[in-house]
């Protein structure tokens, strides 16, 4: 389990980034203490942007859904007050680290706490995986069906779970005693070729 409390969030969006106009659909986050989710948030967000045809293929979310969604001001300013200052995770954090910075600008808020990547820890923790998307590696890892892939609270139970099941590992298998988002920070900036060689001195240094 993790030492702090963090929250795990994933957006539905209309396209790769706010920098080419795309607009957040749907955000989900769950918060993670003790290894366990103790509180959910999910909800669309109509910002008036269009949602193209592949988009809504992939994701399910039409148009017409977000026609009588809440606005996505509103709903930025309930999660981030859900969220508070709680530490931040997600899988492929980049994505969803620019769509949370540009919707909570456009209500006048800054995000003050750092994003951990559990796309980026796959990669270092978990290289026998055949995949590092979310869907499969959960799958491969034997985590729990969270529902629909590419729904925004589905993707951030996944995250969560998987998370979760990194922490055990560095617990159980590298002897890591204390596993804390800021730990989870400092090893997905770690170059692959030196891991074991960090893991070795995080280890010493929880003895």
């Amino acid at each position: 389990m993790l030492a702090d409390s963090i929250a795990v969030l994933d957006f539905e969006t209309t396209g790769l980034s706010p920098t080419q106009q795309a607009r957040a659909t749907e955000i989900g986050v769950v918060i993670v203490e003790g290894g366990q989710i103790v509180a959910r948030y999910q909800s669309l967000m109509n910002s008036g942007a269009w949602v193209p045809p592949f988009i809504e293929q992939l994701t399910g979310i039409s148009n017409a859904m977000l026609r009588t969604a809440p606005p996505a001001a509103q709903v930025m300013a309930e999660v981030a007050d859900f969220v508070g200052e709680r530490p931040l995770l997600a899988h492929n954090a980049s994505f969803d680290q620019k769509f949370w910075d540009a919707e909570l600008a456009l209500i006048r808020r800054k995000r003050v706490q750092p994003f951990a990547c559990s796309l980026l820890l796959a990669r270092r923790l978990l290289p026998m995986a055949p995949s590092h998307k979310l869907g499969n590696l959960n799958r491969w890892a034997g985590l729990p069906d969270t529902g629909k892939a590419h729904r925004a609270l589905a993707d951030a139970e996944m995250a969560a779970n998987l998370v979760s099941f990194m922490a055990a590992l560095l617990r159980e298998r590298h002897g890591i005693a204390e596993v804390s988002h800021q730990l989870l920070c400092t090893l997905q900036r770690v170059p692959t070729a030196k891991l074991s060689q960090a893991l070795h001195k995080l280890r010493e240094q929880s003895c």
